[in-house]
């Protein structure tokens, strides 16, 4: 079982993102440990770029902030290689297809086998298209996450056959960002997932905000996973905001286990 799987085993999961560099690494940092701390099971570090299609207006506007500061995905390696220096929370890299391949995949996964960075994110990648990373993906360990969205209807049981480490349940169309309410037959969505791979645990993300909405989540799933909401409260107090998102990130979790 790897690590990102095993995350689930000890009862429904909080999965927290982050964009790295805003308002600065050291903030980041600061701010993952704190997630960490206050009970994450796994951590998404986004790795900012330019054109970050599946992002709605603040997760954008957080990479445009990262890039501005200079934010390199060296920079980020070493964040994280401090960062496994004091907490062992297994961290999943979310980022776009080019970040990799610019980089030099065979490179870039490399590393992440040296970091103990557990899990890949690519969301526009799609499944048909994924073998040029799974492949590297999985000779370093790495596990590459699989997404499944309001669309993809026939398409997720072959998804799902697949699938390493979790599957992550898009609870929307369109971008990145908080709904006030989630409409998606979420239920059946699982449902078609756990026929296919019964091992395999699911999160759903895009559009969860408060500790009502993660409950009712992780009712339906194995895990809750919470962006913009989080990014928002950094862009607000920027470098004051570490205690604010421990204590969103503990609420989160507690509604979690409730589920």
């Amino acid at each position: 079982m790897s690590k990102i799987t095993n995350a689930f085993t000890a009862g429904k999961a909080f999965i927290p993102f982050i964009t790295c560099g805003d308002p600065n690494l050291e903030t980041t940092e600061r701010v993952v440990l704190a997630m960490a701390e206050a009970g994450a099971d796994i951590i998404e570090l986004g790795i900012p770029f330019s054109d970050p299609t599946a992002e709605g207006p603040v997760i954008q506007a957080a990479s445009e902030r990262a890039l501005e500061n200079g934010t390199t995905t060296d920079d980020i390696f070493d964040m994280v290689r401090r960062l496994r220096e004091k907490i062992s929370t297994p961290l999943v890299f979310m980022t776009y297809a080019n970040v990799v391949f610019s980089y030099g995949t065979e490179r870039f996964l490399s590393i992440c086998e040296e970091l103990d960075v557990n899990g890949l994110i690519l969301p526009d990648v799609p499944y048909e298209e994924k073998d040029e990373f799974f492949d590297c993906c999985t000779a370093h360990k790495v596990d590459m996450i699989s997404l499944i969205a309001p669309t993809s209807h026939d398409r997720i049981r072959m998804i799902a056959k697949d699938a390493v480490g979790f599957v992550y349940c898009v609870s929307s169309m369109g971008v990145t960002g908080v709904r006030s309410e989630i409409k998606t037959d979420l239920g059946e969505m699982v449902r078609l997932v756990k026929e296919t791979n019964p091992d395999i645990p699911c999160a759903i993300g895009f559009g969860i905000s408060t500790p009502e909405q993660a409950y009712q989540m992780t009712r339906i799933a194995d895990g809750a996973i919470v962006g913009s909401a989080i990014v928002r409260i950094v862009a607000e107090q920027g470098e004051n905001a570490v205690e604010a998102v421990r204590e969103y990130v503990s609420a989160m979790k507690q509604a979690c286990l409730r589920g």
